[in-house]
């Protein structure tokens, strides 16, 4: 039987009553095409319907709402029907929608953007952005930081719909989150192929992250790096978090002696491409709710390339 259980409202609307949209939800059981699917799924529906459903965002898979009738689908992937009007598409230009299920949300966030807000900065967030979105679909929804980037870092970010998903990741981090990698352009040729940086790192009144040897000082920070490519005095990095300390890549980074291109708060000069070049590319985790591997990656960007040459 189909479960119906996603409202929607109009923007501005929260005033009025709630009437939720009739929503049916098909588990999928095996491989195939999402519009033969769709018939095998519905056959009380004429073929014509059910073409007119997907041709106007009315179906969702695993959240995201699909137009593409020959899209795969495979075991595990979940097709949600709505009757009522189409699902919302999400449109920002400065955060892009990865992923959305009824437990996460991934997304990739653009440079410049906090993750969340301040004292002094409340809208305008990576945060705030989401929470409008999930909040109209249902002014009842609920949005919850389950980890952040520095706002000069652009890449994946998760954020979960419900506290017991942001408790499952947050309290069992370590062994939830199964790989985060990063692409960063530092100054300099860094000579070592790949190696390990280990230290503690502190904070000083002023908020800006040290390193130390000193364990009764700082937390332990272990970040690993590995080189993809050098050229016109800069090196490409890959770089993997052990752990996730404030600033730890670009503390660890001016310690090693190359700093982040664009690194000026921890001692890189000016950017050719005006911006720190430091990219969350790749996320992976056990979803919290059904411990399925979610593993996530985005491309990076053209400039980071410019400062090494090429590709």
């Amino acid at each position: 039987m189909p479960q119906q259980n996603r409202y929607t409202s109009k923007p501005g609307a929260h005033n009025a009553p709630f009437r939720p949209d009739v929503i049916e939800t098909y588990p999928v059981k095996g491989d195939s095409q999402l519009l033969q699917f769709l018939f095998d799924s519905m056959p009380q529906r004429k073929r014509t319907t059910v073409k007119e459903l997907l041709k106007h965002n009315q179906v969702a898979v695993n959240g995201m709402p699909v137009t593409q009738f020959n899209r795969e689908l495979h075991e595990g992937d979940k097709v949600e029907v709505n009757l009522s009007r189409e699902f919302r598409v999400f449109s920002n230009r400065r955060v892009k929608l990865v992923y959305e299920d009824d437990d996460i949300i991934v997304i990739e966030k653009g440079y410049g953007l906090l993750s969340m807000g301040t004292d002094r900065v409340k809208d305008g967030t990576a945060y705030s952005i989401m929470r409008d979105y999930v909040k109209w679909a249902n002014p009842r929804n609920k949005l919850f930081i389950v980890h952040r980037l520095d706002r000069d870092t652009s890449g994946l970010m998760m954020l979960a719909k419900t506290e017991e998903a942001k408790d499952a990741m947050q309290h069992n981090w370590n062994n939830m989150v199964l790989s985060r990698r990063y692409i960063a352009v530092v100054e300099g040729e860094v000579e070592k192929d790949e190696g390990e940086i280990r230290s503690y790192l502190a904070e000083t009144s002023q908020y800006e992250v040290y390193s130390t040897q000193n364990p009764e000082e700082g937390e332990l920070a272990v970040t690993r790096y590995k080189v993809l490519k050098r050229g016109l005095g800069h090196t490409m990095l890959e770089v993997e978090l052990d752990t996730g300390r404030k600033n730890q890549i670009r503390v660890h980074m001016k310690e090693l002696g190359h700093p982040i291109s664009g690194d000026r708060k921890y001692g890189a000069k000016a950017s050719m491409i005006h911006r720190l070049a430091l990219h969350a590319q790749t996320l992976r985790f056990a979803h919290p709710s059904t411990r399925r591997d979610m593993n996530f990656t985005t491309p990076v960007t053209g400039s980071f390339y410019k400062l090494v040459g090429g590709k």
